[in-house]
């Protein structure tokens, strides 16, 4: 519990920091700012700040920054200049991804502190097998009955071996037994038959899997590798993060079966929070550049909507009508909210704990 517990704060964390982004980069331009949430809902705690309303709300679940143009009470002079709507086109524009470049920041400064604190990585523990960290639903893994968390040390009656070496293993029997089924041999002398599917050509079982053991650091030698180890352990993370959204759109339906809610989130986190500080952090750096990489797409409700909004009215010379914005606003949030329910509901539903539940 407790681990869940830092895994929600990791994330209530980088919520902040996002909505943080846009707040300071519209007053420190002298934009007027209606209101700071954390979380989405019913106000639970709130006070108010040099005009802020600051809230904590029920829904622990993003939050938002209310430009007082948005909240207008009918007293305001529509041509104020330092309403956001008045302003010019590039102050807009640094308002509206200013959260996107804060969790891209924060996140190199946490892998800078991962560096700083535990050092560079020095491989994995000794320990054979690999970790299963995640399951697709439906997926031939999920039939098989396998779970986050189980530790597979042979396929086939054939040992794993050891690190990268050992998932490189497992993926080659998966990809060279399509429709035929494998034995699994865990840990603790259980087995798990589980038949790889084809899907768009590749042979998958719709499990994340990653070397079983506890990374190991050790300290840097000099500024230097500790500046140039951050920077690769960032531009690694970014580059599999944006490949994978990626995958949304040139292969949507197995890609989207691997989509993680806020409760795969926090499992996901609390497994690596039990590793010890230096996973955690580089779960922090992860789940930052998850946020900033999603925030920019180019969808409605999301802040690379609003700059493709605002694209718009910089090739067209004014605005989209805000009955126009509105709708589209209010639908890409809608859309939104209901797949992150969705999500929310069968990660649940895939929890561990939830399905030895469910069994007994």
């Amino acid at each position: 519990m407790l681990h869940a517990l830092t895994a929600l704060a990791v994330l209530g964390l980088l919520i902040t920091v996002h909505e943080a982004g846009h707040f300071l980069a519209a007053t420190c331009q002298g934009i007027r700012v209606s209101s700071f949430s954390i979380g989405l809902g019913p106000m639970l705690v709130g006070w108010q700040g040099r005009g802020v309303q600051f809230a904590l709300r029920a829904i622990p679940i993003g939050g938002y920054v209310a430009l007082h143009d948005e909240e207008a009470d009918g007293e305001t002079d529509s041509q104020d200049p330092d309403l956001f709507k008045n302003r010019p086109l590039p102050q807009r524009a640094l308002v509206i991804a200013a959260g996107v470049l804060a969790n891209m920041i924060f996140a190199w400064m946490v892998l800078l502190a991962q560096g700083a604190i535990y050092g560079v990585p020095d491989g994995v523990s000794s320990a054979s097998g690999i970790l299963v960290t995640g399951v697709s639903a439906n997926s031939p893994a999920a039939v098989a009955g396998l779970r986050p968390g189980e530790h597979v040390v042979a396929v086939n009656g054939q040992s794993l071996g050891q690190g990268d070496e050992a998932v490189h293993h497992l993926i080659a029997a998966v990809q060279e037994n399509p429709n035929s089924p494998l034995t699994l041999q865990l840990g603790g002398g259980q087995e798990r038959q589980v038949t790889p599917h084809l899907e768009e050509g590749v042979s998958r079982i719709g499990a994340q899997l990653q070397p079983y053991g506890i990374s190991q650091y050790r300290p840097v030698n000099g500024v230097g590798e500790w500046l140039a180890t951050t920077g690769r352990s960032f531009w690694n993370i970014t580059a599999k993060t944006m490949a994978g959204y990626g995958q949304l759109l040139t292969h949507f339906q197995s890609t989207a079966q691997q989509l993680g809610g806020p409760v795969r989130i926090v499992e996901m986190g609390a497994q690596l929070a039990q590793q010890g500080g230096a996973s955690l952090l580089l779960f922090t750096a992860l789940i930052s550049i998850n946020l900033a990489v999603l925030n920019a797409l180019p969808l409605p409700a999301l802040d690379g909507g609003q700059m493709l909004l605002l694209l718009w009215e910089g090739i067209r010379g004014r605005p989209l009508p805000e009955q126009w914005s509105m709708a589209v606003n209010r639908l890409g949030l809608a859309l939104l909210l209901g797949l992150v329910g969705v999500l929310m509901i069968r990660d649940t539903a895939q929890l561990a704990i939830v399905q030895q539940w469910l069994s007994s």
